[in-house]
Parts: structure tokens; C-alpha cells; sequence
């Protein structure tokens, strides 16, 4: 979706006013010049501790934020458009911190409500539809050095792993018993495949948070385009996942496995970690995806490709690390859809035959 018309009903609670983005009356202001004066007086470690991304990643996404069309046909308010520098940290700020009102939001930088609502329009918008650009399945030379990653962490002809992870979201007013997942509360899914280094290379997601990962899976286009994408290779999936020729998942363990079967297990699970890491600081760099207040089934899901396009283009950020040890230490709080749901839907109990010959290739192969 890219008409910037359609943004209108992103928020429930959007005002209709026609004043465009405006600044806030002085009567009402609260942190009054808080980007000229505070902002720029962040050191390093700082601006990336609220704005989740380094300034030169700033930099880099508001000029191309300025030379779209959704900063472009901006209307002026009262008081004048609002740079696109400033609309680009108040979007910033925003989506990097969890417990953030939109009241809270729009007083620190000293804009109304309405104002704060167009400009998270306009950037998840921009953001979204600017991810066929950033969020893209690797070409063979890309390909490969994924095989040699994976290849180097026990696991061979590896490209990826896939997982779903839920995304807590406010009661729906449409139908919204099929959003209670298993752990009790209202989500959407959001299906991710990331290569060795993380990076998010297919997105698909808005399916209710009861649908089950295969029933997911079997109706993303990476599905029906597996074969094609991985030629030779495969991805890497859980339990959760059926068994397909260009996927390989783990062996229920009974309490029956062979040695090859359990070494098998333990290799695959020791190389899907990055999928569940990619989760975790996906979340923990832009917190508003613990819990979005957004009403709009449809714009939810933008705002979602949006995060995960911003965790794209931060991918080589120098501060990346840092996040990545908190994420370490707090697993047990960030973390992606369990590993293991339980048995697959009846309908995928009867494994693809030559899916089972590979992975027996594979168990052989491992085990030397």
C-alpha cells in the first residue's frame, strides 16, 4: 500500500483536524525545544540509548524520508511543516521506547496530538513500502557465504532459519477470539527468515496469533517459491514447521532417537539460534513491539515490516553488540514463539518422503 491517502484510519484515536502538522500552542507547551537543545547535546552512547539507532543511520534515513513523497505532500500547519529531521526522531523515539504514550510523546517534542499521529502515519508508511529495497532473499554469492557461516557452525547447505514470533496487540474489534495465542493473550504472527548474520531476508505476517506456524508457513509466498529461492540449499525450522525438501526441522524425540538422530537435533538447534537472537533484538531495539496500541489490523502489519526494515538497515551498527549481550542476559524476557508448540495441525502428520530422505542424507552426514 503506498498512497499516502490511506493513512487516515491508522489510529483509532486520530484527530481529524485540518491544520496539518502544527507545533504546539505555547500555552500548552511542555519541553519546549528539546531536539535543538537537549538532542544535540546527547553524546553517542546516549542518542542511540533513545533513538535505538546511531546518528548517521539518522542521517541516512531522513534524506531519503525528505525526498519522498510522504514528506513532500505534507501539508503546512499553522506554525509551518515540521522538518523532516525532527519527524524522523520523533518517530525514532517513539518506536524505541515501550512505555511511551502518544501524550508523552507529542509534549517531550512540543507537537500535538495530531501531529504526532500523521508523522508515525507517514513514517511507518514510507518505511514499509521502502522494504523491497532493504528486506531481500540473497543472491547466490550472498547464498553461499550463508552456507559457509552455517557450514563453519556444524551445519552444511544452510542458508537460513525461519520462525514466528507474536506480537501482542489490543483486543480486536473484528473476530478477536482468533487472536488469543496459546499463552492467553491478543497477538498477530509475524513470519521471519534471517541469514547468518541475522539479517531479515523474507517478512510475512497478519495472521491471528491462533493460527499454528504451519498453517502459516504453508500460506506465506515463500512457500510455494522455497524451491526456487534456496536451489540447493535449505532453511532451518523447529518443531512448529512440516518437514519439506528445502526445510529442514528437527526429529520428535519420544524418547526413541538414535545417537545420529540426537547429534542431528542438537546441530540444527546449536545453528537456528539466529532466528530466535534476530527476535530478541528486533524487540528490544524498537519496544513498541512488546505490545502495539494500534487499532488497524492492516496498518499493525505495516508498522511491523516498518521495525523490521529499521533493523535492516541498523544491521551493522556499532552499537548492535551491545544489545546483543542484553539480549543474552535477559532470554528469558525476550524471546520468539517457544520452540516447540507441540505436534504439527493433523494435516501435516504425513511427512513429504523425499523431505525424509534428505534429512536421513544429512543425519549420515553429520555424524562422521
Amino acid at each position: 500500500m503506498s498512497d499516502i491517502d490511506d493513512i487516515d484510519d491508522f489510529f483509532a484515536s486520530s484527530s481529524s483536524s485540518d491544520d496539518g502538522l502544527d507545533l504546539i500552542n505555547n500555552h500548552k507547551i511542555k519541553n519546549e525545544r528539546f531536539i535543538e537543545e537537549t538532542v544535540q547535546q546527547y553524546d553517542c552512547e546516549t542518542y542511540f540509548g533513545h533513538f535505538r539507532i546511531s546518528r548517521h543511520l539518522t542521517t541516512r534515513i531522513t534524506d531519503l524520508y525528505r525526498e519522498s513523497n510522504y514528506f513532500k505532500k505534507n501539508r503546512h500547519g499553522q506554525f509551518g511543516k515540521i522538518p523532516a529531521d525532527d519527524q524522523v526522531l520523533i518517530f525514532m523515539w517513539f518506536v524505541g521506547h515501550q512505555t511511551a504514550s502518544f501524550r508523552d510523546v507529542a509534549d517531550r517534542f512540543n507537537i500535538t496530538l495530531s501531529s504526532l499521529h500523521r508523522i508515525i502515519e507517514r513514517l511507518t508508511y514510507f518505511l514499509s513500502n521502502y522494504s523491497p529495497q532493504i528486506i531481500k532473499w540473497p543472491n547466490d554469492e550472498e547464498k553461499q557465504e550463508s552456507e559457509i557461516s552455517f557450514r563453519a557452525n556444524g551445519f552444511p547447505m544452510a542458508i537460513g532459519a525461519i520462525d514466528g514470533c507474536h506480537i501482542k496487540i489490543d483486543k480486536p474489534d473484528n473476530d478477536p477470539d482468533s487472536y488469543i495465542n496459546r499463552k492467553g493473550y491478543y497477538s498477530i504472527q509475524m513470519q521471519v527468515v534471517c541469514d547468518h548474520n541475522r539479517k531479515i531476508i523474507d517478512f510475512f505476517a497478519g495472521y491471528p496469533g491462533s493460527v499454528h506456524d504451519s498453517r502459516v508457513f504453508r500460506n506465506s509466498p515463500v512457500c510455494n517459491t522455497l524451491e526456487e529461492k534456496c536451489g540447493p540449499y535449505f532453511l532451518l525450522g523447529d518443531s512448529g514447521y512440516p518437514l519439506h525438501k528445502r526445510l529442514m526441522t528437527p526429529f520428535k524425540d519420544r524418547g526413541q532417537l538414535t545417537r545420529k538422530q540426537f547429534n542431528y537435533n542438537l546441530k540444527l538447534s546449536q545453528n537456528r539460534y539466529r532466528i530466535e537472537h534476530c527476535f530478541g533484538i528486533l524487540k528490544q531495539k524498537f519496544r513498541q513491539l512488546y505490545h502495539l496500541k494500534f487499532r488497524n489490523i492492516t496498518k499493525i502489519v505495516h508498522f511491523m515490516r516498518a521495525c523490521c526494515v529499521l533493523y535492516n538497515i541498523a544491521i551493522d551498527d556499532e552499537f548492535l553488540e551491545e544489545i546483543s549481550e542484553d539480549f543474552s542476559a535477559s532470554n528469558a524476557q525476550i524471546q520468539a514463539v517457544p520452540q516447540n508448540q507441540g505436534i504439527l495441525e493433523e494435516e501435516d502428520i504425513e511427512e513429504d518422503q523425499d523431505a525424509k530422505r534428505i534429512r536421513d542424507r544429512i543425519v549420515d552426514a553429520l555424524f562422521i
